[in-house]
């Protein structure tokens, strides 16, 4: 009977190993993505931008940290410190759900005043997906702080959510060579968002390997992450999100004119 408790014990434990290492992807995607439009800009002084967009890159990066470092609690065995730290993360969250927003917000502004408003208007619903997805699959988590098996795959879906950004960031300076001032396509989002969101697959796949069966929540969680996407492509286009973007450019003040 010892051995058995012991047992699932231990495959508890590797498996609270395999979320840190989740994590730790998540983290290694945000910094090696941001490198060449954050990172490399700042460290050689080059980063010039509304300092708005410093703030939501550090703090979406250091999300990833704080998200890294909370799930290593688990497997070692300091679970009433997971717990508290927990509590911070959710100010934090909502702290980058602000930050989002404001950072999309000068994002729509700096492409009108460029003379891209229409496809400024219609990018806007990139990063609006991508905040609601995080702030819903982080509502989530809280709802489930007591089903583990439910809660560490929520946070993990949260945290890969926030991953298109980075993942575009190389595509935008590598493959497509888009120059810093082109408003970006809501395809290029969508398909760096995809993307990121390959995590879920390794998530399904070890589930299935080692209980047998992969989780709802993968299955739920999956299922948005790439429905989202999908569907900003076509309401992107519409009169509608159009008339919405620009009263969205209107709570900064008066939407710039071009320059």
């Amino acid at each position: 009977m010892t051995a058995t408790a012991d047992g699932v014990r231990r495959a508890a434990w590797i498996q609270a190993d395999f979320f840190t290492w989740m994590f730790l992807a998540c983290v290694l995607t945000a910094f090696l993505g941001f490198t060449p439009t954050f990172w490399q800009p700042m460290a050689a002084g080059q980063f010039k931008a509304n300092p708005i967009v410093f703030f939501h890159g550090f703090t979406f990066f250091a999300w990833t940290l704080f998200a890294l470092y909370q799930a290593s609690l688990i497997p070692a065995r300091k679970v009433t410190l997971h717990r508290a730290v927990g509590l911070a993360g959710i100010s934090f969250a909502t702290a980058m759900t602000l930050f989002g927003c404001l950072a999309a917000l000068n994002a729509l502004h700096t492409g009108m005043a460029q003379g891209q408003a229409p496809g400024a208007e219609a990018f806007l619903i990139v990063p609006l997906y991508s905040i609601a997805t995080f702030a819903a699959f982080m509502i989530w988590a809280i709802a489930n702080i007591r089903r583990p098996e439910w809660h560490k795959r929520a946070m993990l879906l949260a945290t890969i959510s926030l991953l298109g950004a980075p993942v575009a960031r190389p595509l935008i300076v590598f493959v497509y060579k888009f120059p810093p001032t082109q408003q970006l396509p809501v395809s290029l989002g969508v398909t760096a968002s995809i993307v990121g969101y390959a995590l879920v697959v390794v998530g399904m796949v070890w589930d299935w390997r080692t209980r047998g069966k992969v989780h709802p929540a993968w299955l739920i969680g999956g299922a948005v992450l790439v429905l989202m996407p999908l569907l900003a492509i076509p309401l992107a286009d519409t009169a509608g999100w159009h008339s919405l973007a620009k009263a969205y450019a209107g709570l900064a003040g008066t939407a710039p004119k071009p320059a």
